[in-house]
């Protein structure tokens, strides 16, 4: 048990995917550095985590992974196998079942190591409960902003898409500040299982009505960025929000941007920074995915030869090895030959923060998921938008209509892992709408502004530095009331 005078203890318990254990990571050092004991319970499948952490450790923070059991058994996985492979769409079923068993476990650790707080990933809704057993505060942490939360509450509330006449009729999502439109096809599909599949609805309703029963949120944005919003979830939750973002650039060491996320230890630094430095600047379109969109190799045909005929240089991330079984043929013949001076491409694992910091970049190509969103605000980049799965189509409208710094590819449907076909047309279109004209201009200017307005939100004084501050104080006067009361 925590005394008066220890230090104060935050765990952590974020979602294993590496779009949720990477702001996780971040947020963690954030706490450590304000003098914070700060520990990671994640599952053994994450423990190379450890070593991106060893610089936070050699400085002299405290900060350290806690591991928890999972059923890999009961999933038919082998024991400590990859994290990715633990959420194939196939076993989505299982997990809605299997997840809420961890509860034990869960409370196996808070007992044991009795901290402060509990900062939990939002897909684990039972474990307000767990901390509750042991009188522990316990936070919902959102790999999104607020713009997509509100929007996911007030879709669950008031349930519009059930009115539309089709999947593809545009209808208004109720109770937000802005007038946003989706269709059926744009919506998560564990919004639409109620009609077909109540374990997965079930599961993501008890998520989301976790929200009302935490003691608040910690999000990883800015208030500069969305503050309508960030007011908006406290009015629909009773809960507050705190905004402590862009966590990202916490990272301000050279290595720590090179390697972060690069858990396979592949080593694209030098070579991709040498081709940026001889473009001129802003001419480069930054192209990527995320770690989890696997499009069809007539998909990527369609991207080789948008890009291409865009004109535009580009550096495009591609999860395909060079021969990748297939030889070749995700690729137009010779591609690589006639675009070498203009174009780059990279198969695997890319040093993102390095990439979309480099003065040569201009533009990026997104699947909006938060992460790389919120990692494009900061540098300042005007964004082509190309929502795939998850929560992105809500980020796109966020992009688009809210911020005003992005343009649609003109995906409209919502599949999982391998998104809505679109056309190399569109694609050298929307690619040249972020570059060229007044449009683009208008774009460049507001992104800058917003970069400039997410570095100043996390210095001293800043309002994501004033946030966290104000939450770890908050934090130490629950403790002190705690303890008065024993």
């Amino acid at each position: 048990m925590d005394s008066h005078d220890s230090q104060l203890h935050i765990s952590f318990f974020p979602f294993m995917g590496p779009g949720h254990m990477l702001p996780t990571i971040d947020i963690a050092k954030l706490f450590a550095f304000r003098g914070l004991k700060v520990t990671i319970i994640t599952t053994p499948s994450n423990a190379a985590v450890d070593s991106t952490l060893q610089k936070t450790k050699e400085l002299g923070f405290e900060i350290k992974l806690l591991f928890i059991k999972f059923p890999y058994a009961e999933l038919g996985l082998p024991e400590g196998c990859d994290a990715k492979l633990m959420f194939q769409p196939q076993l989505r079923r299982k997990l809605c079942k299997i997840i809420p068993s961890m509860q034990h476990s869960l409370e196996e650790l808070l007992q044991q190591h009795r901290p402060a707080c509990l900062v939990a990933d939002t897909i684990f809704p039972w474990a307000t409960d767990a901390a509750k057993k042991y009188g522990i505060p316990r936070f919902v942490f959102h790999g999104s902003c607020f713009f997509s939360v509100c929007a996911s509450i007030c879709l669950y509330k008031h349930k519009p898409h059930h009115k539309a006449i089709s999947d593809s009729e545009p209808f208004l999502i109720p109770d937000l500040p802005d007038e946003i439109k989706l269709s059926k096809n744009q919506l998560p599909d564990y919004i639409k299982q109620e009609e077909v599949d109540e374990i997965i609805y079930a599961f993501y309703k008890s998520a989301l009505e976790a929200e009302f029963t935490s003691d608040g949120a910690i999000v990883n944005s800015f208030y500069e960025l969305e503050p309508a919003y960030a007011d908006h979830y406290t009015k629909l939750t009773g809960r507050r929000g705190w905004h402590i973002g862009p966590v990202s650039l916490c990272n301000e060491d050279f290595d720590e941007k090179a390697q972060r996320g690069n858990e396979a230890g592949n080593n694209q630094n030098k070579y991709c920074l040498r081709w940026l430095d001889s473009k001129p600047p802003s001419s480069v379109i930054y192209v990527c995915f995320g770690s989890m969109t696997n499009f069809s190799d007539s998909q990527l045909m369609e991207i080789a030869a948008g890009l291409e005929a865009s004109g535009q240089h580009f550096i495009w991330v591609v999860k395909k090895e060079k021969e990748d079984k297939g030889n070749g043929k995700w690729l137009p013949e010779g591609l690589e030959k006639r675009v070498e001076e203009k174009g780059l491409i990279i198969r695997g694992w890319a040093p993102q923060l390095l990439i979309l910091n480099h003065v040569a970049v201009g533009g990026f190509v997104t699947h909006c998921g938060w992460n790389s969103t919120l990692e494009g605000v900061a540098a300042g980049l005007p964004m082509v938008t190309w929502p795939v799965s998850a929560e992105q189509f809500y980020n796109e409208k966020l992009i688009i209509q809210v911020l005003k710094i992005g343009v649609s590819v003109g995906a409209q449907k919502w599949i999982r892992v391998f998104g809505d076909y679109v056309k190399k047309e569109a694609i050298a279109k929307a690619v040249t709408r972020i570059v060229i004209g007044e449009e683009a201009e208008g774009m460049r200017k507001r992104a800058r502004a917003l970069a400039d307005k997410s570095k100043a939100a996390v210095t001293e004084g800043g309002s994501s530095h004033n946030e966290l501050n104000h939450l770890i104080q908050e934090l130490k006067a629950l403790r002190t009331e705690k303890l008065m009361l024993q």
